[in-house]
Order: structure tokens, then sequence, then C-alpha cells
């Protein structure tokens, strides 16, 4: 019952993070569920991308924002806000990363955790 609980407050949490990228019109959302993949750090990636500095950190405070509102949550860490080029939002059982579309492309993180079960989000606009 417990861990059924977990769960949902999980996919809430991820829900949440979703509408806070889609608020400030980030795109190429890919949540990855990570939870069938053994001896992993969280139990899901959420990837999108904006185009520039500004849009990355703009995606980012929404996202903190709309976790905050919907959950109560606040990330564990935070990374890379500095030069805004990819930044991690670290929920524990949730990462989100936000990049500039070169990076993610470079990272490719998709491909190096294509174990996880892939959902595309449709962009909005």
């Amino acid at each position: 019952m417990i861990e059924n609980q977990e769960a949902i407050a999980t996919k809430q949490l991820v829900d949440a993070v979703v509408e806070g990228i889609q608020e400030k019109k980030g795109v190429n959302i890919t949540v990855l569920d990570l939870t069938s993949v053994e001896n992993t750090l969280t139990s899901y990636f959420v990837i999108c991308d904006g185009d520039s500095n500004v849009h990355v950190s703009t995606i980012a405070d929404s996202v903190e924002d709309y976790v905050r509102k919907k959950v109560a949550d606040k990330p564990f860490h935070i990374e890379g806000r500095e030069n805004a080029e990819w930044i991690l939002l670290d929920y524990m059982d949730v990462i989100v990363h936000v990049f500039q579309r070169p990076v993610r492309e470079f990272y490719s993180l998709e491909t190096l955790w294509a174990d996880g079960e892939r959902s595309d989000i449709q962009n909005l606009f």
C-alpha cells in the first residue's frame, strides 16, 4: 500500500514538472521511466529544451513554482543556474533536465538511458 502511495506521489510530481515546463513553452519534453532499470539513482528523468539562457532559467523557475504549488515539494539540489545551458533540478525520485537544444543533443540522455520507458509529450504550440 505504501509503495503504491509513493508511486502515485511520484507520478503527481512528474505531472507538476511537465505542467511547469509547458507553462513557459519548454519544448521536446521527454519523460524517461527508470523504475524498471536496475541501479539507478532516481525513478524518472524529465527532459526538455529551451531556446536561450533566459528561456532555460525561466522554465526551471516555472518548474520549481508549479511543483511547490501542486505537490508542496522543493528540489533537494539544483545545478547549472550560473550559465543556464543545462539546469538540473533534483527532486530525488524525479530529476529534471532543462537544456538549451545544442547541449541536449550533445549529451543525448535519452540514448544513454535508453533502457528506460520513454514517453514524449506533444508540444502545446
